[in-house]
């Protein structure tokens, strides 16, 4: 989930440098996988994945579901680096590591990926062979506008206006996402959307949600 909007014109400049300067200070450091995902090295990482592009992304998709028992999501108090180091590897990482060692020491093992209803191996073959022709590059692109706040005066122009059509929020009941950025979820809820018509988090989903799929 991206961050908010108070948030994306306040920290695109000094305060996510802050931030990032913490992490790394950390007894364990860490960086943010927003920032990781803005640099050049990001793409090779993830497509010439040391296991294979496929087994990467096998890892990454279970590494971010509900079948990843530890994704328990909890509210932060702060968008501070001892609470942003609560979140999983796969949002605050290890300093020293890129996306596809991060997810590699989470990989289902062969019986967790036979019984995978929501992911099968064929299904999963048509992501892989598509991001293997296609790179990650074009989707990163959108992290690398965001942390360099390229789109920040745009978007000020609409500082302070509200969400007046009716909205409905749906999420995986495990998706951190929904808590990464401290208070975005309630004030979402709240004052940016006036015609909040309901708030779902699905029980038995993460990050990727489907009507008949538990687990993502």
């Amino acid at each position: 989930m991206p961050f908010g909007a108070a948030e994306g014109r306040s920290n695109a400049s000094t305060a996510p440098q802050k931030i990032l300067e913490d992490l790394a200070a950390l007894e364990r450091p860490r960086k943010h996988y927003h920032w990781y995902y803005s640099t050049r090295e990001a793409d090779d990482n993830m497509r010439n994945a040391p296991h294979s592009l496929h087994a990467f992304l096998r890892a990454y998709y279970h590494h971010k579901s509900a079948d990843w028992k530890q994704n328990r999501p909890f509210r932060l108090k702060a968008w501070s680096a001892d609470e942003l180091a609560k979140l999983p590897t796969y949002y605050v990482m290890d300093l020293d590591k890129g996306m596809a060692e991060t997810v590699a020491a989470e990989m289902p093992s062969a019986s967790e990926i036979a019984a995978c209803e929501w992911l099968t191996e064929g299904e999963l073959s048509v992501y892989s062979a598509e991001f293997a022709r296609t790179g990650f590059q074009g989707g990163l692109q959108w992290y690398r506008c965001r942390t360099a706040g390229t789109p920040n005066a745009d978007l000020e122009l609409f500082s302070g206006r509200t969400i007046d059509v009716p909205s409905c929020f749906i999420a995986g009941a495990s998706d951190w996402g929904v808590y990464q950025k401290p208070g975005d979820f309630e004030q979402m809820q709240t004052t940016a959307c006036t015609r909040m018509l309901g708030c779902h988090l699905v029980p038995g989903a993460g990050h990727w949600c489907s009507k008949n799929s538990p687990g993502r």
